[in-house]
């Protein structure tokens, strides 16, 4: 059956001939009929849908009515992240769950309500009896995405109310899938790896007293052991990409959906299709990539001249996958620096050294200080281009021997955080269903009856 499902006979193609000949439109009505391509004004900037409180990014101040660019800032609750960061560093402590306390509830929590929200996450971090069998183990497949949404869809019928959009229903079903998430990702990972690539099949039970990015490591490695190190970095990385405003592909889909009263499974699986898609969540995967086929083509890593060559190369299509793009440069929001970006960076070079990597670091870094002057030179831009967030969250990831397939679940397991935020902004705020307008350029044109055409 999965043969004839997957193949594209000569009917499709010339289906798709068709397909592609009658829904291709001038790209001179879009000018002409001032649409927002993506939402987004001519400089860029987003079209303004929504309002939130939820988290809030700062890339330019305005000045003589002027928007001027500056460093990229990101608030979650109104809390500039940069010194949410700082303070469970300096406290030697684990953050994500801090985090997600203050997205959810729009403060930060003291110690019972932290101790409190930690122990409700642990509470909820036991699948279903039967689930991994019946579930995961059945008909694994090859991307982990596809394999968390079907598993998302699938709790619904484990859940005695799946429907029911209260305030406190979505609140339990959202602390749930929090506390879900890693299981669902690193076991939907271990099943592919043991049933395609031949890998000994082992299941870790989570640890109640754990954090989320230790219980992660511990469940994931065959041993589960992994250092202090290892754990604050992966925890740095999931705060990070908790969440990104409103106005985020993945983060916005949430909120249409849910504005059409559906449940939070549907809703949730929805983001994650958003997510995986290339253009958002999976683009530290391409920088890894990228960097991959840089250390096999420039014979010396510490040669400007070879490495800036490359990266012309890449600008100029020649290169890589000839998209004409340098991964991990460039957001539609920042454009001087990426806070997210800044804040890993604080950490990488540490990790570098206890993994014997310090000659790929300082690749990543020629290649941030480098970027941005071939692309300037290269192309005309409007704004300034920056390392982001996906630039040094992916050669991270590598340094902590996590596979390629987990890269995009990861960025799920912290961006449920804010989805959930999200989700419950839309439902208590009872906004109407979204709905933009289209406008129809199709020619009218005569029914013809059948055996006249």
């Amino acid at each position: 059956m999965k043969g004839k499902f997957s193949e594209i006979t000569p009917e499709i193609k010339a289906m798709a001939q068709l397909c592609e000949k009658n829904s291709k439109i001038d790209p001179e009505l879009f000018t002409k009929y001032e649409v927002k391509r993506g939402l987004r004004e001519l400089n860029g900037k987003g079209v303004l849908t929504g309002l939130t409180e939820v988290s809030e990014i700062l890339s330019y101040r305005i000045e003589d009515y002027e928007m001027i660019p500056c460093e990229g800032k990101l608030y979650y609750s109104g809390i500039n992240v940069e010194h949410l960061v700082d303070g469970f560093m300096q406290d030697k402590r684990f953050g994500f769950e801090e985090t997600v306390y203050l997205l959810l509830f729009g403060k930060l929590p003291n110690k019972e309500e932290l101790e409190g929200l930690t122990k409700q996450l642990a509470r909820f971090r036991s699948l279903p009896t039967g689930f991994v069998r019946d579930i995961i183990l059945k008909a694994p497949s090859q991307d982990m995405m596809n394999t968390l949404a079907r598993s998302v869809l699938t709790l619904y019928a484990y859940d005695d109310n799946p429907d029911d959009t209260s305030v406190e229903n979505v609140l339990r079903q959202c602390l749930g899938l929090i506390a879900l998430f890693p299981l669902l990702s690193v076991y939907g990972y271990q099943a592919y790896s043991h049933f395609h690539d031949g890998n000994s099949l082992f299941i870790h039970s989570p640890q109640p007293e754990l954090s989320t990015a230790e219980n992660i490591l511990y469940i994931l490695r065959p041993d589960s052991k992994y250092t202090e190190l290892e754990a604050k970095i992966l925890d740095l990385a999931l705060v990070l990409h908790a969440e990104h405003g409103g106005g985020n592909n993945s983060t916005f889909t949430t909120h249409v959906v849910s504005s059409s009263g559906t449940d939070t499974y549907s809703a949730v699986a929805a983001a994650l299709g958003s997510l995986k898609g290339p253009r958002h969540g999976g683009a530290n995967i391409k920088v890894v990539q990228m960097f991959d086929d840089m250390k096999k083509n420039v014979k010396d890593w510490k040669n400007e001249d070879e490495v800036r060559q490359y990266l012309v190369d890449l600008v100029q299509k020649k290169a890589f996958d000839k998209k004409g793009l340098i991964y991990g440069m460039g957001h539609a929001v920042y454009s001087l620096s990426d806070p997210r970006a800044n804040q890993l960076k604080r950490f990488v070079g540490t990790l570098s050294k206890e993994k014997g990597r310090t000659d790929e670091f300082e690749l990543y870094t020629m290649v941030e200080r480098l970027a941005p002057e071939v692309i300037a030179k290269e192309r005309k831009i409007y704004k300034g281009v920056s390392a982001n967030v996906d630039f040094y969250s992916g050669f991270i990831y590598s340094m902590l021997d996590l596979p390629l397939q987990l890269y995009t679940p990861l960025f799920a397991i912290a961006r449920i955080a804010g989805w959930s935020a999200h989700r419950l902004e839309e439902i208590i705020n009872d906004g109407k269903i979204i709905r933009p307008a289209y406008k129809s350029v199709a020619k009218h044109q005569p029914y013809v009856p059948l055996d006249e055409r």
